[in-house]
């Protein structure tokens, strides 16, 4: 096992050298390498000093590492076997492989590295004549179930029910590329065009089934080409929503294998989490070691806490 995993300080100076690779910066005056690590008894470790504001800090502050009793190099593991388990890890796992002392320690510290994940693909998908597929799946019962769609239709009763009361997860994935994924309160078409219109190139081919909600989406990319699902029909030439099947079959085994249930106020959570693997995969030319290290370079600046801080609401 790598000494990061296993030592408090070799962890702390592999978070160091990721977070401050231009020397400690100052999170109150953001000063850059002007600061004097505190050493002594009455210091803690890894304490700076910043000399301009005169303000002590350390490399934890502002990120999901912030204010945690857990030991630095098992939040380092952690970000790890989050980042390398292609279908997820447990919080259950995570307590007996981390040696945490609660169930709850480990489900906190998960949502922390979650959080940490989110915004994988920056700026649109698509462009310059590329692929992008859109397709939505359905996981899991909404916490608050109706009788009637959202246009007010009434749900069909019986096993042909379709998908009646369940959460709706659109994705848009770029062919060969990255992935933006969204839990959405309705997956209609305003809701879809929406998602569409702000988060993929005009220049793009859409490809998507014949469902109604893609209905005149068009507008907003260079072409938009169906195949039908109910006729039978998965792929026209290279007109196909395969892509995007493909990471929704990826998400539903681990939400079902691995993490089993999951309250729908967090659905959009373990959403980024798939959505983050995806867009740093292998196949993208991203291996563990990258993917656990881009993981701790977005940390910052996505402090997560259980209970309200001050003047703050809590924010899990």
């Amino acid at each position: 096992m790598e000494q990061i995993y296993s030592d408090p300080e070799a962890a702390r100076a592999h978070l160091e050298k990721l977070l401050w690779p231009h020397g400690p910066v100052c999170p109150k005056c953001g000063v850059v390498g002007e600061a004097t690590l505190m050493k002594g008894k009455s210091h803690r470790a890894g304490v700076y000093n910043c000399r301009p504001c005169d303000k002590p800090f350390t490399v934890t502050v502002g990120t999901i590492f912030e204010d945690s009793h857990i030991p630095l190099n098992k939040w380092v593991y952690a970000v790890h076997l989050m980042t390398a388990s292609k279908k997820g890890v447990s919080a259950a796992q995570l307590q007996r492989m981390l040696g945490l002392g609660s169930y709850r320690t480990a489900w906190f510290m998960a949502h922390r590295i979650r959080e940490a994940m989110t915004g994988s693909a920056i700026g649109k998908l698509g462009g310059g004549g590329s692929i992008v597929e859109a397709d939505e799946t359905y996981f899991g019962k909404v916490s608050d179930p109706t009788d009637a769609r959202w246009d007010g239709t009434p749900y069909r009763k019986g096993k042909f029910g379709g998908n009646a009361n369940k959460r709706p997860v659109v994705a848009l994935v770029e062919r060969g590329g990255k992935a933006k994924v969204f839990h959405v309160g309705n997956a209609d078409k305003a809701t879809v065009t929406k998602l569409i219109r702000e988060n993929v190139a005009q220049e793009t081919r859409l490809h998507t089934d014949e469902s109604n909600i893609y209905g005149g989406i068009e507008a907003h990319t260079e072409t938009h080409e169906t195949v039908r699902h109910t006729a039978g029909e998965y792929v026209r030439g290279d007109v196909h929503s395969n892509s995007a099947e493909g990471f929704f079959g990826v998400f539903k085994k681990g939400m079902t294998g691995v993490y089993q249930h999951c309250d729908e106020k967090y659905l959009q959570r373990y959403v980024t989490e798939f959505e983050f693997r995806h867009n740093t995969r292998s196949k993208l030319g991203v291996e563990d070691k990258q993917r656990a290290e881009i993981a701790v370079k977005v940390a910052a600046g996505k402090r997560l806490t259980l209970r309200p801080t001050k003047g703050q609401r809590a924010t899990v």
